[in-house]
This record gives C-alpha cells, structure tokens and sequence, in this order.
C-alpha cells in the first residue's frame, strides 16, 4: 500500500492555549515515523513526544512520550506505549497486540488507579492513539461525502471504544503565519477524560495533497481549548 508518509518523516506543531480570549503559545509536539523489524517482520515505528514550555509548566505541566510499532502491510499495531504527565495526572499504557490468539493484553496504572493487566478478543482492527493518526491519513478523502462517517475502533487508557471521525468536506484556512492552505477537513469524536471532554470536540484539517499532512488541530477541553499548527515538516 502507498501511504502518504514515509520513513524519515518529521512533523513538528506549535501548541497553543486559549485563557481569557488570548491564544497563548503554550508547549511543542513533534511526530517521527521510523522503521523496523519486528518478530521477522518489516513494520513501522512511530513516535511522538509533546511538553509545555517551561514557562507554563506552573500552570499545566505536559510531558508526554507515544511510541507506536505497526505492521508496514495494513497498520495494523503490533505494540504500543504510552508515558504521560497531563497537570499532575500521571498515566502508563502497554499494549501488546497478539495476532495468533487474538488478544489485546493491556497493562495500565495511572496515579490514581493501581496497575492492572486486562485483556481483550482482537476481533476485529483496534487502532492505538498513534497508529489511528497515520491511519487517518492514509483515509481517501476524494471518495467521501460531506458527513460521510469513517467508523474507528481504538485502544485508549485500559479500554476499547468504537469511535469515528466524520468527514466535514474541504476548506481553505489560514494558518498564523498567514499562508492559506486547502485542507481535508473531519471531525473526531473522543471519549471523554482527564483533558477531553468528550464527544465529536476535535476538528482536525490536513492538507489537501498526497501527503494529508494534519496542518490544525483544534480541540475542547475541560478547562478551554488548544490549537496545534503545523510548525515544521521534513521528509527524507
């Protein structure tokens, strides 16, 4: 399958906050997309890493770590780790996805809840965080109509959720440095937690080309909302 990124892709994003009608430039988030092999077989290695600026730490201090291992042939996920500090919740996701029986083994613990391993039939594609994101650009966007719904299984926190995201059509926005872009636009609908609150809160637009490279993103909070523009992207 020909995908819309490769190995050696880095994408890096400006996040910003809104607090009392002011977009404040509050933290970075970089996205890399390696190779590797895995149990024999050639397969994906994608990374993100996302913090605050030490500036802002005081109010919302964010580290956080993503890792994603995913089958070159279908993106199916293969392995996944999760290691985040969001505002002094603190959460760890190990996901193993076993193929031959059929199970999704997920062990957990967050700052409030003791570690816990639970299992789950692999049924059918369940898509980690990260994966889900390279999976949705691989979408054919040309080939949906406007409130279209592309259905979306995903592990989250020690979970399974059926998800979608719902196509919104194409727009031209503008992004803070000023350049107007046509995009693919779609909503994602969420499960509500720490920081979402829930429900179809995320629009995402990428861009309107074979790369479909996520140029904003923009979600609701529990306490506002944040804004990610693309800040830079490379591909070897």
């Amino acid at each position: 399958m020909l995908y819309p990124f490769r190995v050696g892709e880095v994408v890096k994003y400006n996040a910003y906050y809104n607090w009392q009608f002011v977009w404040l430039n509050a933290g970075t988030a970089e996205f890399f997309v390696a190779d590797t092999v895995f149990n024999g077989l050639p397969a994906f290695h994608f990374k993100s890493t996302g913090r605050s600026h030490s500036s802002y730490d005081w109010f919302f201090k964010v580290r956080e770590r993503f890792e994603s291992i995913a089958r070159m042939p279908d993106l199916a996920p293969l392995r996944f780790i999760r290691d985040s500090y969001e505002g002094g919740y603190r959460a760890f996701n190990r996901y193993r996805f076993n193929y031959v029986d059929s199970t999704l083994t997920i062990d957990s613990y967050t700052f409030d809840r003791p570690y816990k391993a639970k299992k789950f039939n692999l049924d059918k594609r369940i898509f980690d965080v990260l994966s889900a994101i390279y999976y949705c650009r691989a979408i054919d966007f040309s080939k949906l109509n406007k409130g279209d719904r592309v259905p979306l299984t995903m592990a989250i926190d020690d979970g399974v959720y059926d998800l979608f995201i719902r196509y919104q059509g194409t727009e031209k926005i503008e992004h803070r440095n000023g350049q107007i872009i046509d995009t693919y636009k779609f909503s994602v609908l969420l499960v509500e937690g720490t920081i979402f609150k829930g429900g179809e809160d995320m629009v995402v637009w990428v861009s309107h080309d074979e790369k479909k490279v996520p140029i904003l993103v923009e979600a609701k909070i529990l306490i506002g909302s944040v804004k990610a523009y693309l800040h830079e992207y490379k591909a070897n």
